[in-house]
């Protein structure tokens, strides 16, 4: 059995989940501590979405053991529901309802009395910026203004884990950014957030983050660690010839992967002061002699294609 303590929030340990043939989540660990953003990244096909569906009770794992607020969740799966909120892809808005009738739907459904419902939905209603769409059909929001709800509806029974998969995708930059500040805002609240995303510039805002590779995590730390974990330097090489810089440098002696990052191509080396020299030649040799090159902090993504990737990416 799992042995757990007043600072962890969640527990997994040893979950594996196949789909026939197939095993989508091998032997996943993790814990996450009370008032921890925790962030669960990888490609499609990673594992992140069965991990959520089994953390929120909706998915029996093969094997392994889940604790949220010190509940077993694959034994009592009713019972740890008012703890948690979870939030998928989908999000179940009914979009011939206005913003309040859907609050109102889920706070009736987790019996949410009517005077906290009224207080809640008008904090969590001010904090999304949706309080002038109160009476507007969830239908005729935007693709940001309807993931906000979502959160709002998910939120309305306030919850003590938060359980996010991939809440931002497709959403516009504006939204996200507002998205995050109730994320941020919920954190300082001692609210334990656990988000799935394929986006790393969000991977970055996490405390800490698990790699997910083929439905195993490879690496978990924080995102400042992580980055320590990546092996070599990293150049960048900005030019006007991108893609052409990006073909050029393939099998250059020392370089270990490249990878396009709009105008400039991210280059992973060995020994950066000991290749700079073949790099500019090679650069030179083909045509491209305005590129700069300078030595960057690696980013996240960075990170996840060095250390699970192939090496090169377009």
């Amino acid at each position: 059995m799992i042995n757990t303590d007043s600072e962890v929030a969640v527990v997994a340990r040893n979950l594996v989940r196949n789909f026939g043939s197939t095993r989508a989540v091998q032997s996943v660990n993790f814990t996450v501590a009370h008032g921890e953003i925790f962030g669960l990244v990888g490609p499609d096909g990673a594992g992140k979405s069965t991990i959520m569906r089994m953390l929120a009770g909706v998915l029996r794992p093969d094997s392994g053991e889940i604790l949220l607020e010190g509940i077993d969740v694959i034994a009592n799966p009713e019972r740890a529901k008012p703890n948690l909120s979870y939030m998928p892809q989908r999000f179940g808005l009914y979009e011939d309802m206005t913003v309040d009738e859907n609050i109102f739907f889920y706070a009736t459904l987790f019996e949410v009395p009517a005077k906290v419902r009224r207080e809640r939905s008008q904090e969590l209603l001010e904090a999304a910026g949706l309080q002038p769409f109160r009476r507007r059909l969830a239908g005729q929001l935007s693709g940001g203004m309807k993931q906000k709800l979502g959160l709002v509806c998910a939120l309305i029974h306030t919850p003590r884990v938060l359980l996010l998969d991939e809440p931002t995708t497709g959403v516009d930059p504006v939204s996200r950014r507002d998205f995050w500040g109730i994320l941020y805002g919920l954190r300082e609240h001692g609210v334990t957030i656990l988000l799935s995303t394929a986006y790393m510039d969000e991977a970055e805002r996490c405390s800490r983050l698990a790699l997910l590779h083929a439905g195993q995590i490879r690496h978990c730390d924080t995102p400042a660690r992580l980055k320590q974990l990546m092996p070599g330097a990293l150049l960048a090489v900005v030019t006007h010839n991108v893609r052409g810089a990006h073909a050029a440098l393939e099998g250059v002696p020392g370089v270990l992967g490249r990878l396009l990052m709009g105008d400039r191509v991210n280059v992973r080396v060995d020994d950066a002061e000991r290749r700079l020299p073949a790099l500019r030649a090679r650069l030179v040799e083909r045509g491209i002699g305005d590129a700069e090159i300078t030595r960057i902090e690696p980013g996240i993504e960075d990170v996840f294609v060095a250390l699970l990737g192939s090496g090169d990416a377009a």
